[in-house]
């Protein structure tokens, strides 16, 4: 899953440098309104929220969007209902893909992402096709010159962290869900920043895609499905080489 960390790193990065863009906020607006309207518009006891306003903070929304957002979840403002959906399928290379959005109409929203999927050589799949080789787990994500490598990992696994790797410039630290919290403040109490820290969903095994041109259009159809208004997370189970992913993202640019 290293290619696969490695391209959700840059598209994290690419969202925060386009944060002024509508995409970017509404992403964070939808998921901090579905949160509240599921487990209420307290961040203390509603784990989902708490993670969405932290995500909401690191593209720079304001501090009235979110209390807004929040409103509207909980019934205090009007506003526009959303519904969770998603869609299965297999992207070029017979890479599993799995779409999570969230929506005011589900059946439009379908509709737009099989399109994409049959523009960018994909195919779209049964419910529970592809889900069952993902598992959620905590995912942070830390600079490599934040800390010294040995002192993180220690941190971090002490802390409750189940696995931690080194990818370019970055440490990623994966944990069960109940543990990203934890581990979390414990690298807040030793001073060290993180990138990013989300709950996210791990492949199982991961599907090798090393032809240029087929990584390419596998990418595209990541991209494009990302850029999609209602879509709020993409996952995948390829592995590309860094080398393949660099000449993508610089072509992206």
């Amino acid at each position: 899953m290293a290619g696969h960390s490695k391209w959700k790193g840059i598209k994290h990065k690419k969202a925060i440098v386009d944060a002024q863009r509508s995409k970017a906020f509404t992403k964070v607006v939808r998921e901090i309104t579905v949160a509240a309207k599921l487990g209420g518009g307290s961040p203390d006891g509603n784990a989902r929220l708490r993670m969405a306003i932290s995500k909401a903070r690191e593209v720079n929304l304001p501090k009235d969007k979110i209390e807004q957002a929040i409103k509207k979840g909980t019934g205090e403002l009007p506003g526009v209902v959303y519904e969770e959906t998603g869609l299965e399928g297999y992207g070029p290379g017979g890479v599993a893909v799995l779409v999570q959005a969230l929506t005011d109409n589900k059946n439009r929203t379908a509709a737009e992402l099989r399109s994409i999927f049959t523009k960018h050589g994909g195919n779209v799949a049964g419910a529970g096709s592809v889900s069952w080789l993902f598992e959620k787990k905590g995912s942070i994500s830390v600079a490599a010159n934040a800390a010294e490598e040995d002192r993180l990992m220690t941190i971090a696994l002490d802390a409750g962290a189940e696995d931690f790797s080194r990818d370019g410039e970055s440490y990623t630290i994966l944990t069960d869900p109940q543990h990203l919290e934890p581990v979390k403040r414990a690298l807040t109490a030793q001073r060290i920043a993180w990138e990013s820290a989300d709950l996210t969903l791990v492949a199982s095994s991961s599907v090798r895609v090393d032809q240029p041109a087929q990584a390419n259009s596998l990418l595209n159809l990541l991209d494009a499905l990302e850029d999609h208004e209602d879509v709020q997370h993409v996952y995948a189970n390829f592995d590309i080489p860094d080398n393949l992913l660099a000449m993508h993202a610089a072509s992206a640019a």
